[in-house]
């Protein structure tokens, strides 16, 4: 049977799976409820339908439609009615209504061909009319881009992503190469691009599919945190990858199932064709990406070239550090006053030490002496937060890596979704001196970025604690570094804040170092609050965060951070947050909302993390009184965390302020970028500091649960410590010096370069 009319009404809509119900206003007058699996439907669309009447047992009669067409509407009611839908934003009923009577059937045409006449009408400026035209053209576009995709079961929100990011490009990276996708667009993983595939005809056995899932495979392995994989590893995890599809029944497997000796030959016609390199590391046989590849040699090269620059030191740096021990009043020890002179006579210097062990002090100290020789210092760290703090430490102007190397929204000269930069080899940094903190947490690209910014000539210093957990991104850069004994490094090891009676750093090394640490509750700033199951562990941090440590810190609930070993679990990120959303931002009439298609909800007023990296989200900085803009720029990271501000309906769109006081505008469709943060992973929390951590922990998967993780934990607390749960974990992790290999190569790079 087949229907036709207007879409009067949405009456729900499942945006995974693109389910929907809804109300049809038919050309014979009638009101039909329909529903089914329909792409890209709007209100006000005119839709052709074939289908057949099915009793509903909740609902009654409904048609369940079997095909359909969507089509926009060619008389001047349904014109109007579609216009006045909300279809085209700035467009409501009474405009839609004007639009229709002055410009009759050919409203349509005078909207697409001519917009500019629409400012004709009252109401409707210049600047308005083009941006109402291109909104319908937007519209049309992307309803025939939606349509296309539906036929390849992609939902909604991954058509809109998709046809965001190659926009008429995708019809034939659908056809040609669907693998793309899972390259490019974050969150799609080649699950989804297979299936895609699939649909499209690409065989199971096909050259084209292996060669994919090999390239995803390493670009994956890169998102673990490796620069290579070891041949054997990445042939293994290929043919798991491969074997992995939901149009075959695994019974057919044995038939049809990709050998490791195909796999094997395609790895090498990519090596062959540069698209994998394969090399030898150690004696053993890896495969790098060639943009890894050549970004971690790059490294090396200009390191080492900014390293061999022997610049010429002042005679009187004694007496310079004496002067600078004088005016400051601090007495530094040998191994800081090593690493003023290194940083003085040497283009590269490595300084590493743990918590309490001087490090501000002695960025200080290098930066008094550049400043007396005249030079001029620029300092940086990964984060927004870790770069506040350097401020607030030194006195002098920090900002973040990107920041100071301009980041531009525009694309990068390589094919990987990577940054760029306008400031580079062509475009160096303009400066004498450059001091970077926290150099635990900078991943492989961003190093790259920094030394092809560092002009020949300036110094360079790395401050970072060796024993934290590695960067989030692909890399392992300050232990490469150390590692390959090429570059001065000065390791701090004298504990100051020790001697102050800090228990937080006095454990923190003896984590570090193997030691058992005491559960007593007799110091002032770490504590032990034992629970006997998860249920109870969670009801504690929550009276903690909410209740008890705010007045005993003397901060807000917001500033202190919930730390967990994991995401998933009954005290994991995931949980956590339900539980913390409940206690500390409940819901209220006065307060917005929206739910995620994991149904997660997200409220005004949330703590939120940023959790991948987003080089074109647009940010501005707004006047105290919010009435002017201060500053506006690109880029917002992993790890980044802020407030909900405001949750915009009528533009679709939530308002997050980030800490660096950064506002930005996320569309809906952009929300899978967001997560609560009242509890974020202890990998996540790299670089920052906070006045208290609290540490829930009850059980885990050993491969967490080890001592490099309780360091980090510990360490990002200031002034209070609390571990809630089971004391025995602590012990258990500090045990477990098992850490997860990263398998990196800047050493390596750098000794043969040497």
């Amino acid at each position: 049977m087949e229907l036709q009319g207007i879409v009067s009404k949405i009456i729900y809509k499942n945006e995974d799976n693109q389910y929907v119900v809804f109300a049809v206003e038919t050309d014979d007058g009638d009101d039909e409820t329909m529903t089914g699996y329909l792409s890209g439907l709007e209100e006000g669309m005119y839709i052709k339908v074939s289908g057949e009447y099915k009793d509903n047992r909740q609902y009654g009669m409904q048609f369940v439609v079997g095909e359909y067409e969507v089509t926009m509407p060619d008389d001047i009611y349904s014109m109007e009615r579609y216009l006045g839908s909300g279809a085209i934003k700035g467009v409501g009923a009474i405009m839609a209504k004007r639009i229709v009577k002055k410009f009759g059937k050919d409203t349509f045409k005078i909207i697409e061909v001519e917009p500019e006449r629409l400012a004709e009408i009252k109401g409707i400026s210049e600047r308005k009319a083009r941006e109402i035209g291109l909104m319908f053209i937007e519209k049309q576009e992307m309803r025939e881009a939606l349509m296309f995709l539906s036929k390849y079961g992609i939902s909604s929100n991954l058509a809109v992503k998709i046809y965001t990011e190659y926009g008429g490009r995708l019809y034939g990276i659908v056809k040609e190469n669907p693998y793309k996708i899972a390259e490019d667009i974050s969150g799609v993983g080649f699950k989804t691009a297979d299936a895609i595939a699939m649909r499209g005809g690409i065989g199971l056995l096909s050259e084209f599919r292996i060669r994919a899932a090999l390239i995803y495979t390493l670009n994956q392995a890169a998102g673990l945190g490796h620069i290579y994989l070891p041949k054997s590893l990445l042939l293994d995890w290929t043919a798991k990858l491969l074997a992995k599809n939901e149009y075959v029944a695994e019974t057919d497997y044995a038939d049809i199932a990709v050998s490791l000796e195909n796999i094997e030959v395609q790895l090498t016609n990519l090596n062959v064709d540069r698209k994998v390199l394969l090399k030898e590391v150690d004696g053993t046989e890896v495969a790098y990406t060639p943009y890894f590849y050549n970004i971690e040699r790059d490294t090396a090269r200009k390191l080492l070239e900014i390293s061999m620059t022997k610049n010429e030191m002042s005679l009187n740096i004694d007496s310079a550090i004496k002067k600078i021990e004088k005016e400051t009043g601090i007495q530094l020890d040998e191994m800081q006053k090593e690493a003023v002179l290194q940083a003085a006579g040497n283009g590269v210097v490595v300084i590493t030490g743990g918590p309490g062990t001087g490090k501000t002090t002695t960025i200080n100290a290098i930066i008094r002496y550049f400043e007396s020789e005249g030079y001029d210092i620029l300092l940086a760290a990964p984060t927004g937060r870790a770069a506040k703090r350097m401020t607030e430490a030194t006195g002098y102007a920090a900002q973040t890596i990107h920041r100071l190397l301009e980041l531009s929204g525009g694309p990068s000269d390589s094919t990987e979704n990577v940054a760029r930069f306008e400031r580079n080899a062509k475009n160096p940094l303009e400066a004498d001196v450059i001091i970077i903190d926290e150099m635990s947490m900078v991943d492989q690209p961003l190093l790259h970025a920094l030394m092809e910014a560092v002009p020949y000539g300036a110094h360079l210093v790395l401050v970072g604690d060796k024993d934290q957990l590695p960067s989030v991104g692909a890399g392992n850069v300050l232990k490469d570094i150390i590692k390959s004994e090429t570059i001065p490094v000065v390791s701090l090891k004298r504990i100051f804040r020790q001697e102050s009676g800090s228990a937080i750093v006095e454990n923190a090394h003896k984590i570090n170092s193997g030691e058992p640490i005491m559960l007593d509750n007799k110091s002032s700033d770490f504590f032990y609050v034992p629970r006997s199951g998860a249920l109870e562990t969670l009801a504690e941090t929550g009276a903690l965060i909410s209740r008890k440590l705010p007045p005993f810190v003397g901060c807000s609930s917001s500033e202190i951070q919930v730390l967990t070993p994991m995401r998933n679990g009954a005290l994991g990120v995931n949980a956590l947050n339900k539980e913390l959303q409940q206690v500390l931002n409940p819901p209220a009439a006065d307060k917005k909302e929206k739910e995620l298609n994991d149904g997660t909800i997200i409220r005004q007023g949330d703590k939120v993390m940023q959790i991948r990296n987003n080089y074109k989200l647009e940010w501005c900085i707004y006047s105290e009184k919010g009435r002017f803009r201060v500053e506006e720029g690109m880029g917002i990271f992993n790890g980044d965390m802020g407030v909900v501000k405001e949750i915009d309906d009528y533009n679709e769109e939530v308002v997050v302020l980030f800490d660096d006081d950064k506002e930005v505008r996320y569309p809906f469709n952009m929300l899978d970028e967001l997560e609560l943060s009242y509890a974020i992973t202890i990998h996540k929390s790299q670089g920052s500091e906070y006045p208290a951590v609290i540490l829930p922990l009850m059980s885990g998967p050993r491969i967490l649960m080890n001592r490099n993780l309780l360091y980090t934990a510990i360490t990002r607390a200031k002034n209070c410590v609390v571990i809630v749960g089971n004391g025995y974990m602590v012990e258990t992790m500090i045990r477990n010096n098992d850490e997860q290999k990263r398998y990196s190569s800047l050493d390596l790079r750098l000794r043969e370069m040497r």
